[in-house]
């Protein structure tokens, strides 16, 4: 009797574990960072910045959009926060073959907040199309962004994070022929495996993340708009560099419900290997 009884209770604590891992695979599914959304809908942007003080803000899951020309330098940043694996994807639009040269190789790189290039571990980050190619697509996968690092490590942390496209190689009578970029950041939940303990005061957002953006308004802006004062710019800068949900605590994770689900699992998996190796006993009724 008390063997079944300590069977039933073992069986309990599997199915209360299973239950609460099913939880956080669920609650994992169902973050919002880990869609990409629909891209290419209205407010998207439609312009690139020059340099990384006037790189366009855009969110990830939205894919925008620039015209320009060969040679020129785009620049987009967007929002990341721990435990998002991003990826940025790329698509240039070429001219056609007939007004080309030859040969060209485009580069996608991305940087963090303070301007450190992170490495791809996944995707071509480079790639040479031929004269004859109608556009080249490009791609990087990052490191997942981890909530805290040592001062002396490149691990990718929260903040803003830089996306640079260009052409790197291209013959000169090329230059200036104009091409139409189109880029998307995607990211997906990497889960607790890669949380760390510790976080930033203050996520990578440099105050500048203050590029143009074309929100598909019809450009009239009363005198009052345009003479803000500098208060309310500075929000409105930091807003720019901010998940639409606000940046993350940083101190709950998954770990938490394997790390519960373990610890009930030892604890009926010792009640019940007690009883079981304790043994019948003494019967009742029964003197020395």
């Amino acid at each position: 009797m008390r063997r079944t009884r300590a069977l039933r209770a073992l069986a309990g604590a599997v199915l209360t574990g299973a239950a609460l891992l099913a939880t956080a695979g669920t609650a994992t599914a169902d973050d919002p960072s880990a869609s990409p959304g629909t891209g290419g809908e209205g407010g998207a942007p439609t312009a690139a910045g020059t340099t990384f003080r006037l790189a366009t803000a855009i969110r990830q899951g939205e894919r925008a959009a620039a015209e320009g020309s060969a040679g020129d330098y785009f620049y987009w940043v967007f929002p990341a926060d721990a435990g998002q694996r991003v990826t940025v994807t790329a698509t240039v639009k070429l001219p056609e073959s007939a007004g080309r040269q030859g040969a060209s190789r485009w580069r996608i790189d991305v940087h963090d907040g303070l301007r450190r290039r992170q490495a791809c571990v996944h995707g071509s980050q480079t790639r040479s199309v031929p004269a004859d190619a109608a556009s080249v697509q490009l791609a990087c996968t990052l490191r997942t962004v981890r909530a805290w690092a040592e001062p002396w490590s490149d691990a990718p942390l929260p903040g803003s994070y830089y996306i640079r496209l260009t052409v790197v190689d291209l013959p000169q009578r090329d230059l200036g022929l104009p091409v139409r970029a189109e880029i998307e950041a995607t990211s997906v939940d990497a889960g607790g495996a890669h949380a760390v303990d510790g976080k930033l005061s203050t996520p990578l957002v440099p105050l500048t993340v203050t590029g143009p953006r074309d929100e598909g308004g019809d450009g009239d802006t009363s005198q009052e708009e345009q003479g803000e004062p500098e208060e309310q710019e500075r929000d409105e800068a930091v807003a720019a560099g901010a998940p639409e949900n606000g940046w993350s605590s940083g101190w709950w994770t998954d770990r938490w419900l394997w790390t519960a689900a373990g610890g009930l699992l030892a604890a009926f998996t010792t009640a019940a290997g007690y009883n079981l190796a304790r043994g019948p006993g003494r019967r009742p009724g029964i003197r020395a």
